[in-house]
This record gives structure tokens, C-alpha cells and sequence, in this order.
């Protein structure tokens, strides 16, 4: 048996603000339990719901040296779909209404996080083979493994996968806080290790001291060795190449499928899909005062709302779309507040044809994706992106551009060889999303045969975490040797 630990800022069910909860939550299930015991720690935060920290025990607690004084350390478990979770416990440092706010107290806490985690494990009496870390928060956690825990019988050999789900958030702090709060000495900021442009870099440690470095789509994995998509890390990441490796993530098909799922109003599966999903679209428009039309062409949209989501492109032409085409538009999500005004506007002034939702509903994102003809995501840059994989389950035609892992998953439509499974474009650009835009309406309209056909490919593509966990595995077993 291999031990495998993860190592992350947030899992579901217990915390989730983006993707990431979703990939930990959903990989430690599906990996192979006859050959690996995966286990996975995360910060114990204030803000989670009461019914899942009744659901954690007390195992023990310490106390740990850092940044000059003593610090406690509460260790807590839970299972949870057959999985066994570990909480780090201190409210100084994990209270709050949110699980991060400023970037100089993350630092810090993800800092006590990290080296409090690798300190529990001796007496959780669980010893990894593999230290799985996910994103900045954990970045310290490799070089700790190379430095104050390299010794000892427990942590001998143990080896360490350095995940990137964002290369834009790296946990950025000036160097002598840094060095402070982790307890490093000067000699792991120098620009071959952790200092990038006079900062410390939280994340860079973890890409230079990890045995082995992943991201979650192939084509991310080949953008960020780019100055456009390296976040000025791509020197380190070329440096490393041959240790990165891009594995696309999955989605959990327990959670999200059509067929058993209490947020969907009217079941359906690719057989019978052209007579059922078109009730949960008359439904959705009941429920958000939209005219109930089921020929409507309605979009769906459902994201964080940031300029990273191709939120500029979409303020560009969706007066025009809105005014000259037939179609429904749905949006929730929240984020920046001029996407957000943008939204509202649009449902001010076109109440028939927006329903702009400015909060998370968990609920309503099922029935959007249920309801919708066609997903909007026409992103800068998608590292991996698990809406599109959710639509394409769900029927929802994704309309997507030709970025990171939306390239690897949304096959562009061909109308001459009647393949592919979305509509797609290439450039950063308002015009070829409207254009992209009209191709999907127009086949729509006009051929709805050929837009069924589409349809029942979308749904029976495979994305769900089996495959993913196989290439886990292959790496796990090529690092333990």
C-alpha cells in the first residue's frame, strides 16, 4: 500500500471557493484504494458550516516554534464519500468570515499551515510516500521537506508533487516577512530559489524544491513555459520541464450527471435529451420571470466575475446580441463590481432576455446548466476549467475560446464532417466571440437536427476522474520508485 497525503487550502465539502476544492475532493476517491491510502489536511476554518465541523473529532494537539514564539496546533478528523480528512486547527490565525483575506496574513498562515501539517504526521501516525500540495498556500511545504525535515527516520525518502491550479496567485511577500513568519534562512532567497523581483515568492519555492511539479490540462502546461501565460515564472517552469507534467482534471459524476440529481427539475440522458432538457428551460424561466419560450436559444453563463473569465469581451458585444438576436441569456456568479453592474445593467434593460443572479446558488447552477442551450466561457486563460466539463454533461454546448484546458476538452464543431462537441475561437477578440456566438445560433435555428446530433456527443464524452487518476497513479508509482 502507498500512502499518498494532500495537502491543500480547501476540499469539498468542507471549504470551496473555486476549482481546486473541487479537484482534492473529487481525486482521493477515485485513486485505486487496493494500492493507495490517500488522506488529505486542510486549515480548519471558522467559517466552515457547523454540520461539517460536527462531523470532525478531536485526535490531538501541540504546540510549534515559529516566528519567535509558540504556536498551538489542534489536529482534528473527519470521513467523508470513504476518504479520511485531516484538520489543522489555530483561531489566530483561521477565523473569519472567509477563508483568505489579506495577502500578508495568508502569507503567514499558510506559512504555520504548511510546516504544521508535515509536523502532525508522526503523530497521526500516518506516513506518506508522496506530500500532494496544491497551489501557493502549500508551497512551502517542499522546501520545508528539504530543509528542517529532511532528516529523521519519519520523513526519509518522502517525496513531494507540487500542483498548480493558477499560476497567477503565487503568495507574494517581501522577503524578510517571509523569512520571518516560515522560519527559512537567507540562503533559500536567491533568484534560483524562492526571491522573484525582490519579493519572496511562496509558490516558486514549491516549483523549485518539489520532486515533481503537475498542472491540470496539457495545454496549460505548454502556455505557462510562455512569457503571455508564465506569469513571469516561466523561466523556472522551462528550467523544470521535464518534472512538469499537465493532467486534466475531471468532474465528479456522482455530483454532476442528469439523470440522479435532486437540483434537476426533469431527468434526461443523451437518449432522450430533445424531449426532456427543453422542461427544465420552461421551468428556469418560471423561476427567474423570464418569458417561457422553449425554442428560445438561452445561454447560460455561470463564473467568478474577473477579467480572467473574457468578461471585457462579453461587456463589448452583448448590447448588440441582446438587441438584434432571439436569444436568453443567465448569468450567476459574483466578483468584480463592474461585471457585476455590467450584468444588472443588461437585466435593467432587457428584462425579457437577461436574468443576471449576483450571488452562488449551488442549486440554480445545476438547473442553469440543465436549462441552457449553449454555455458562455470565453476565457483569457482557463488553467483547466470545470464549468465547460459540467456543460458538455449536461447538453449545454459550450462556446469556448481556444485556451489552456477549454482547448483540451471542447472539440470544435465541423460542419462538413458533422463532429465536435462546441463552438470555438482563437484570438482574444469581442468580434470572433459574436461571430462564434451566431455560428451556435444559427446552427440552432436552422438545422436543430445537427444541433441535436452535436448535443448527444457533448453528453456522452467521458470526463469523469478515471482517467485522470490513472495518470495520478503513474506518477505516484514513478516517484516512489
Amino acid at each position: 500500500m502507498k500512502n499518498i497525503l494532500f495537502v491543500t487550502p480547501e476540499s469539498v465539502p468542507f471549504i470551496k471557493t473555486g476549482g481546486l476544492a473541487d479537484v482534492v475532493g473529487a481525486l482521493p476517491k477515485y485513486l485505486d484504494k487496493e494500492h493507495f491510502d490517500a488522506r488529505v489536511i486542510l486549515p480548519k476554518y471558522s467559517c466552515m458550516k457547523q454540520e461539517h465541523k460536527d462531523m470532525m473529532k478531536y485526535i490531538t494537539h501541540f504546540y510549534m516554534n515559529l516566528a519567535g514564539r509558540d504556536r498551538y496546533v489542534g489536529v482534528l478528523e473527519a470521513e467523508y464519500d470513504g476518504v479520511k480528512y485531516y484538520f489543522i486547527d489555530n483561531e489566530e490565525y483561521f477565523s473569519g468570515w472567509s477563508p483568505y483575506g489579506n495577502i500578508k496574513q495568508d502569507c503567514e498562515k499558510f506559512a504555520f499551515f504548511s510546516r504544521a501539517a508535515l509536523s502532525a504526521l508522526p503523530l497521526i501516525g500516518f506516513k506518506p510516500d508522496v506530500v500532494h500540495c496544491h497551489d501557493w498556500q502549500t508551497g512551502l511545504v517542499p522546501v520545508y521537506m528539504k530543509d528542517s525535515f529532511r532528516g529523521g527516520e519519519f520523513y526519509w525518502n518522502m517525496k513531494s508533487v507540487m500542483t498548480i491550479h493558477n499560476l497567477k496567485f503565487q503568495g507574494n511577500e517581501h522577503i524578510d516577512a517571509i523569512k520571518f513568519f516560515s522560519g527559512l534562512s537567507d540562503y533559500y532567497f536567491t533568484s534560483d530559489k524562492m526571491e522573484a523581483f525582490e519579493d519572496g515568492n511562496m509558490l516558486k519555492g514549491g516549483l523549485t524544491y518539489a520532486d515533481a511539479l503537475t498542472t491540470v490540462s496539457p495545454t496549460y502546461a505548454e502556455e505557462i513555459k510562455t512569457e503571455e501565460y508564465g506569469e513571469k515564472l516561466e523561466g523556472v517552469l522551462n528550467s523544470r520541464s521535464h518534472d512538469l507534467r499537465g493532467i486534466l482534471n475531471g468532474i465528479d459524476y456522482d455530483v454532476f450527471n442528469t439523470t440522479n440529481n435532486v437540483h434537476i427539475l426533469w431527468p434526461y440522458d443523451s437518449s432522450n435529451v430533445q424531449d426532456e432538457k427543453y422542461k427544465n428551460k420552461l421551468a428556469l424561466q418560471q423561476m427567474l420571470g423570464l418569458p417561457r419560450n422553449p425554442n428560445v436559444f438561452m445561454l447560460g453563463m455561470i463564473t467568478r466575475l474577473t477579467s480572467q473569465k473574457g468578461l471585457d469581451l462579453v461587456a463589448y458585444i452583448l448590447d448588440e446580441v441582446l438587441h438584434f438576436d432571439d436569444v436568453q441569456l443567465v448569468a450567476l456568479g459574483t466578483g468584480d463590481y463592474q461585471y457585476e453592474e455590467m450584468l444588472r445593467h443588461f437585466a435593467w434593460k432587457y428584462p425579457n432576455k437577461v436574468s443576471a443572479n449576483i450571488y452562488y446558488s449551488d442549486d440554480l447552477s445545476h438547473k442553469i446548466y440543465a436549462a441552457s442551450d449553449a454555455f458562455l466561457m470565453p476565457s483569457k486563460f482557463e488553467p483547466c476549467g470545470l464549468s465547460q466539463l459540467m456543460a458538455l454533461k449536461y447538453g449545454s454546448i459550450p462556446i469556448v475560446r481556444e485556451t489552456g484546458g477549454l482547448r483540451d476538452t471542447v472539440e470544435a464543431y465541423n460542419e462538413f464532417d458533422h463532429t465536435g462537441t462546441g463552438f470555438t475561437f482563437y484570438n482574444y477578440n469581442a468580434h470572433e466571440l459574436m461571430d462564434t456566438i451566431r455560428r451556435a445560433e444559427h446552427l440552432y435555428y436552422d438545422n436543430r437536427e445537427e444541433w441535436n446530433n452535436m448535443v448527444k456527443r457533448a453528453m456522452e464524452r467521458d470526463f469523469s476522474w478515471q482517467a485522470s487518476a490513472k495518470k495520478y497513479q503513474e506518477m505516484y508509482d514513478w516517484l516512489i520508485g
